[in-house]
């Protein structure tokens, strides 16, 4: 609807904020966006009345608390001091989100809510996921320019002064990948495995209510300003059905949505609106989006493939991006980029407990479905080809006639990773890369990215490797991956400890002072305790109905084959679920190692229960299978 309200620009004075509500009296409600540690972002209604009498208030922080022990900030809000004040930040977008279920009859418009987005303080101190990256972003800021001033000939940057550098510009972006289907009906994963191998979904047309709901996020997200660039068919699903009355059902396709990159935090922002924006056109078109990593095992999962982009502002108003070279042609990046991306990869055993938070990620992380699993980059075999290399960690993207396209692309983050965090993340070991760069050609840093396994560097590690132009899971072996490149976490136990083996790499990532040890920490105890809880109630219980569900079938005949498959999923069985007074199954010590907090041994029969499962599962279609 062309007279409705969508945007309110960043930095927009109050009289003209106040202007624009009046004119606008569809909105009625404000709602601050406070993000906590695990991503969560807050939802309230209060009315515009309050919001335009108290708007000093509300930029103050002094209007509206919200009770910090509900949401995820552990160890820092507590039953006792749990107030936590929620002054708004100005320096974005706010978006208004639009009710079409809920229309204002006299005004013929539908009842619309200003979203804004805020901080979280506590004690004095910000303490949500917002804070942690605007807060990042201005220390590496700080720190870029003084490189500058220090080191004002960077090699690959030679056509630029650093001490004409006035700002450093962060820009990001992220991809959308998510499952649609039709509410209450179940997938058949066979069927869609095989779609999915023969590859008879990506880039497909969409069809019908799906093509609908597609045809109107993509228009959504350009009304709201975010420019639109592609929304297209994924590499999973199958095709829908048509019912007696003509409808389509059966649907269940995997679909990706991408707009324009942005200022790093304003992209945050903007990520939040989207995921919001598509489950609800969807849902008004009688379909259920799902974006979880990994919402159906065996198939395709939602990965959001995060873009990283730097560059500075110069005295004469020109922007350069920092990652690329002055002649793209003859470099891959210049020594800025090349410290990014060894930064992002030397330190990732720290970045990655804020990229795979949950049971879902790891779900995800598997060999085969184009998901990362290693700590390895690909950059192109000479710099006139950009490189297209799926099966990394951390790829460059770069267009050799368009210097502003460079930036590297982290392929492991997926829609609920907390874009907030995983940023602060990033940057900061962004920025101890820059550092080492700065003092090496970029000759000598394309020497230091492809070294061998074994061979000493002056930044990496020495028997690791960080670059293949090769395909990693189809070229080497899982034991060569893991000695070439490190073995990956299994679990979010594995890969919280990380930030404990690592205390040098910690400090990389906490240098800049927002993501501190009481945030850290907090964010660690949140992810431990869901990981433990999803276990528990969630996790276990699945898998013991799939067990229970495993039962003999009886047949005319009998082969041996036949007894051979049931003597060993009866073993499973047992091993799984089935206690006896000495010995307990893999299911109870497995609960009793999360209860008494021997989250090493939780850990390690995770691994094995996921194993277990999956050979009972085989087995058990096997076994059905011949059986007449």
């Amino acid at each position: 609807m062309e007279d409705l309200l969508y945007v309110i620009p960043a930095n927009t004075p109050k009289e003209k904020i106040l202007e624009s509500l009046r004119e606008h009296p569809e909105i009625k409600f404000v709602s601050l966006v406070g993000v906590d540690l695990a991503g969560n972002d807050t939802d309230e209604k209060i009315p515009m009345r309050i919001f335009m009498k108290d708007i000093d208030e509300f930029y103050a922080g002094t209007a509206v608390q919200t009770d910090g022990s509900s949401v995820v900030l552990p160890g820092i809000a507590t039953l006792n001091n749990a107030k936590v004040d929620m002054p708004i930040d100005p320096e974005v977008n706010w978006f208004v989100d639009y009710n079409y279920e809920n229309y204002d009859e006299e005004l013929e418009k539908p009842v619309g809510t200003l979203r804004i987005p805020a901080f979280l303080i506590h004690d004095g101190k910000h303490v949500d996921s917002r804070s942690v990256l605007k807060d990042t972003l201005d220390f590496v800021k700080n720190e870029m320019l003084a490189l500058f001033k220090k080191h004002p000939k960077v090699s690959g940057l030679e056509h630029i002064d650093g001490k004409d550098v006035e700002d450093i510009v962060f820009t990001s972006a992220t991809e959308l990948e998510f499952w649609v289907k039709t509410p209450l009906e179940e997938a058949d994963i066979a069927e869609m495995s095989a779609s999915q191998v023969m590859q008879e979904q990506y880039w497909q047309r969409t069809r019908g209510a799906v093509r609908t709901a597609l045809e109107q996020s993509v228009t959504m997200l350009d009304e709201y300003g975010l420019g639109a660039e592609m929304g297209h068919k994924e590499v999973g699903g199958l095709k829908a059905h048509i019912d007696e009355s003509g409808n389509m059902s059966h649907v269940c396709e995997q679909i990706e949505i991408d707009w324009r990159f942005a200022d790093a935090l304003q992209a945050a922002d903007n990520e939040l609106l989207v995921r919001t924006l598509v489950k609800e056109v969807f849902r008004e078109n009688g379909l259920e989006v799902n974006f979880k990593a990994k919402p159906m095992i065996g198939l395709a999962g939602n990965g959001e493939h995060t873009h990283v982009g730097m560059a500075a502002r110069m005295k004469d108003g020109s922007l350069v991006n920092l990652f690329a070279p002055k002649e793209l042609k003859k470099d891959f990046m210049s020594a800025i980029g090349y410290g990014a991306i060894m930064g992002i990869l030397k330190n990732y055993e720290v970045i990655n407990p804020f990229v795979s938070a949950t049971n879902d990620a790891f779900n995800r992380l598997k060999p085969g479905f184009e998901a990362p699993v290693c700590i390895v980059t690909s950059i192109g075999t000479t710099p006139e080809v950009p490189s297209r290399n799926r099966t990394i960690l951390a790829g460059l993207i770069r267009d050799v006639g368009n210097p502003m396209a460079t930036r590297f692309e982290l392929r492991a983050c997926n829609p609920y990773t907390n874009t907030y965090v995983a940023l602060a993340a990033i940057y900061s070991a962004v920025l101890d890369g820059a550092k080492m760069a700065v003092e090496h050609t970029t000759e000598e840093l394309l020497k230091e990215l492809s070294k061998k396994p074994g061979e000493e560097g002056f930044y990496l590690e020495k028997n690791r490797a960080y670059r293949s132009e090769e395909d990693v899971f189809e070229d080497f072996t899982q034991e060569e991956r893991d000695r070439m490149f490190g073995a990956p976490p299994a679990t979010v136990w594995e890969n919280m400890e990380n930030l404990t083996n690592f205390p040098e790499k910690r400090a990389v990532v906490t240098a800049g002072g927002a993501l501190d040890e009481a945030i850290v920490n907090s964010f660690v105890e949140g992810a431990l305790l869901r990981w433990k809880t999803e276990l528990e109630s969630r996790i276990i219980p699945e898998n013991r109905d799939i067990v229970r569900k495993a039962k003999e079938i009886e047949a005319d005949t009998v082969t041996d084959q036949d007894s051979y498959n049931w003597t060993k999923i009866s073993g499973i069985r047992a091993y799984l679920a089935k206690d006896s007074i000495d010995e307990k199954s893999l299911f109870t010590l497995l609960v009793n190692a999360l209860e008494s907090g021997d989250y090493a041994t939780a850990s390690g029969l995770q691994v094995e229960m996921y194993d277990k499962m999956e050979e009972l599962k085989h087995l058990y279609v096997a076994y059905k299978q011949n059986m007449i």
